[in-house]
């Protein structure tokens, strides 16, 4: 039989991880003013971002790399502009990556979400 002392140090975990899953916050990037076809500026809306790369439409892989600037924006500068929807891979400063799928139209406006 488990002891007391192990039930509630088994109750405070899980509520200290039922917490910790409540508090996280949706990633969303903004697409910054200046931004158009050949010069993409993303501004995450957190700061656990290590890598962002895009990927063009209709495109095999993530041929762009993002460079960080020193106020936690992304920026890409292209000589063509680039074919829309992007695709979007970051990293995770917590471990691992994630893909949002064509989440920047051909339409884009800079200052969106």
């Amino acid at each position: 039989m488990a002891s007391r002392s192990s039930i509630l140090l088994a109750t405070a975990m899980l509520v200290a991880l039922f917490a910790v899953g409540l508090c996280t916050t949706p990633l969303t990037f903004q697409v910054g003013k200046g931004s158009k076809p050949g010069h993409l500026i993303l501004t995450p809306n957190v700061a656990t971002i290590s890598d962002v790369e895009i990927k063009e439409h209709g495109g095999d892989d993530f041929s762009f790399t993002l460079k960080e600037g020193p106020t936690g924006t992304w920026t890409l500068d292209t000589k063509a502009p680039l074919k829309y929807p992007l695709c979007i891979r970051f990293a995770v400063k917590s471990g691992g990556y994630r893909i949002a799928d064509d989440v920047i139209p051909a339409d884009f406006k800079a200052g969106t979400t």
